[in-house]
């Protein structure tokens, strides 16, 4: 196992080294998780879209799925994941002056 030190900043925050965000694929904007197992924080990505496919040329004949049907398709795990991730949005959006 590959160790890297990192110190806590303000309000718990850390980086993940690029180093593990590159050997597992992170890229800005992903989901993660965490879970407490004993001493060890577990961190992982979420995938929040299983049926998600990329789109062609007519991007407009490819949208068959609305927004709202996709959150529905969604594991509870998933649509909490989802949660998350646009609470820090909005979070960060209200803090910017409604600007991102």
């Amino acid at each position: 196992m590959h160790k890297i030190t990192k110190i806590l900043g303000k309000c718990g925050r850390i980086t993940i080294p690029f180093e593990m965000r590159l050997a597992l694929g992170l890229q800005d904007h992903d989901v993660v998780s965490f879970a407490l197992d004993g001493d060890t924080v577990l961190v992982w990505r979420e995938n929040v879209c299983d049926k998600c496919t990329v789109p062609s040329k007519d991007a407009e004949a490819d949208r068959t799925v609305t927004l709202l049907q996709l959150l529905d398709d969604l594991s509870p795990a998933e649509l909490r994941a989802a949660l998350i991730h646009l609470s820090v949005k909005w979070a960060q959006m209200q803090e910017a002056g409604g600007r991102l």
